[in-house]
């Protein structure tokens, strides 16, 4: 099968995420291929793909985990993602949520926040430091973001699957990113907590760009947004879920396996 080639990015300017013939080999295999797509400010982008089309790496790349051997990524506009570390990436304004919650399960929803804190971290800073009305307030408001006002002092041990999900999202966002990654959120979910957490990255994305990589068809559309096809390490289609799912070679490759 002649494989389509989608249209490139052709400017960075004004966005907040930009790849551009992004390629990485991992001993003569290619998990990413030319890989080309752009996030703007504010947008919320589900990714999709079956496995091994290179999400995970993508992923890897963005977060400074993984080098690139060719290709262009760029954070708002200038900032060029290639040539920074892991830590300094996250310093810039980019979170990561992997698939399986990372939560201090010995500590209760509300310290595990007030330790996400963004701010001095060092041992001395953490023992000393006092909660300040603004910080407080801070994470009131992303107690009520994350829906675990009710919660806030139970052991994180002691939450559900989703809560805990809930949760190192609600970690990530008193880091104050810019660019939200979230790798399959609903994975082991109640159906209300997909239902919950739909309407939570809905919230999200009105004040920060998001891109989610997901399987559940049904829980990215209740995303309401842009949908990119992964295969072969690059950009299979890319728009709504009706007109990907729609797609001849789309179905061919994943949805009609």
């Amino acid at each position: 099968m002649e494989m389509k080639v989608v249209a490139k990015p052709i400017a960075k300017e004004s966005s907040i995420l930009y790849l551009d013939g992004v390629s990485v080999s991992f001993d003569g295999f290619k998990a990413l291929n030319d890989l080309s797509f752009v996030v703007q400010p504010g947008e919320m982008k589900a990714i999709i793909g079956p496995n091994g089309a290179g999400k995970t790496t993508m992923m890897d790349v963005i977060t400074g985990k993984t080098r690139p051997d060719t290709g262009e990524v760029y954070f708002k506009d200038a900032t060029d993602l290639t040539r920074l570390d892991e830590a300094r990436i996250v310093n810039l304004g980019i979170g990561r949520k992997f698939q399986k919650p990372t939560v201090f399960e010995s500590h209760t929803v509300f310290d595990n926040l007030e330790l996400s804190l963004k701010g001095n971290k060092s041992p001395f800073a953490t023992l000393f430091s006092k909660l300040s009305a603004d910080d407080a307030l801070k994470i009131e408001d992303t107690l009520n973001t994350i829906r675990l006002t009710d919660r806030k002092d139970w052991l994180a041990g002691n939450l559900s699957h989703g809560q805990k999900q809930w949760l190192e999202i609600g970690m990530l966002l008193m880091q104050d990113p810019e660019l939200l990654l979230v790798d399959e959120p609903v994975a082991g979910m109640t159906d209300a907590e997909t239902v919950e957490t739909a309407d939570l990255l809905r919230l999200i994305a009105k004040t920060r760009s998001v891109v989610v990589v997901e399987h559940d068809m049904e829980f990215v559309r209740s995303l309401q947004c842009k949908v990119i096809v992964l295969h072969e390490g690059h950009v299979l289609a890319e728009g709504s879920l009706d007109k990907v799912a729609n797609d001849p070679e789309v179905i061919d490759v994943y949805l009609g396996r």
